[in-house]
């Protein structure tokens, strides 16, 4: 199992001035510590289960632009971009210049949005949840497309490209890898088996991943897509730094469900220590589970 380390805050200790020295440093910490991916947030204002809309939030795709020029080898990516945020024939574009510039080190992080007040806050469109589903298929054909030598047009529902032309192409081939978050069993883990590399779930427990992860096997089984293909993920709330047995008694019976990757996020008031004491405590006994 790998370890990887999710920011799911900018509320800093020394406020804006000090924020950029210190995700970089995190993200050169979980590099170093041997994580093998680095995830932010992507939301316009703060969710408000974690703390209050005012709350300091970056746009994700500068801020991995920012990381790619600071880092190394470990991938970046975020968790994850609505699909109404950005137009996907923009998104593809950006996505691919993050992973030329990052020397092939980005993932697409994408799900079917939900945080309605910063869409009203900022105007921007929040259609019916069925709709927001349909553009995000739409979305994932397009991003695939415009990976591909196809570079034709796309015509949808929702959207319409006369070219679907991508130079320079990614890195990556055939494209980087598609991550699309969510446990949603009816359409989302379809989504994963039809489009993605990636699957994240929420972990409250082991019983509950079990099941998704069975869920995603008969998508698979249904779209002919080999299940042992996709990487699993997991973001989880525990702690590796105050209670390391009890992460790694739990993470050992995620291993053995078949989950690849654990997404954690630093705790307290300094991120940078943080991140050197977990990757320190567990990335290397996680990386002799067996899944």
């Amino acid at each position: 199992m790998q370890l990887a380390v999710h920011y799911p805050y900018f509320t800093l200790p020394g406020g804006p001035t000090a924020t950029a020295g210190l995700l970089s440093d995190s993200a050169r910490a979980a590099e170093d510590g041997g994580c093998t991916l680095f995830t932010l947030m992507d939301h316009w204002f703060q969710m408000e289960n974690l703390a209050t809309a005012q709350d300091p939030m970056l746009e994700g795709y500068t801020s991995l632009g920012f990381l790619a020029g600071r880092t190394e080898s470990i991938r970046l990516g975020l968790l994850v971009t609505g699909v109404t945020y950005r137009h996907p024939g923009l998104l593809a574009k950006t996505v691919t210049t993050l992973d030329v510039l990052s020397g092939g080190r980005a993932m697409l992080g994408i799900g079917a949005a939900w945080y309605e007040r910063e869409h009203r806050g900022l105007g921007v469109p929040f259609p019916s949840t069925s709709e927001r589903f349909e553009r995000l298929e739409e979305t994932l054909r397009i991003c695939r497309q415009m990976w591909s030598d196809d570079d034709g047009p796309f015509e949808g529902t929702h959207y319409s490209l006369a070219e679907t032309l991508c130079e320079p192409r990614p890195l990556q081939n055939p494209g980087p890898p598609i991550m699309v978050g969510g446990s949603g069993e009816k359409k989302t883990l379809a989504f994963v088996a039809r489009y993605a590399s990636l699957c994240n779930l929420f972990a409250p427990d082991q019983e509950t991943v079990a099941h998704k992860l069975d869920v995603l096997r008969g998508h698979c089984e249904r779209e002919n897509r080999d299940y042992a293909e996709i990487e699993k993920t997991i973001i989880t709330s525990l702690d590796p730094v105050a209670d390391e047995a009890g992460f790694l008694r739990e993470m050992e019976g995620f291993a053995a469900l078949g989950v690849d990757t654990v997404c954690v996020s630093p705790q307290g008031q300094d991120p940078v220590t943080w991140t050197r004491s977990a990757t320190a405590a567990v990335v290397d006994t996680l990386a002799g589970l067996e899944n």
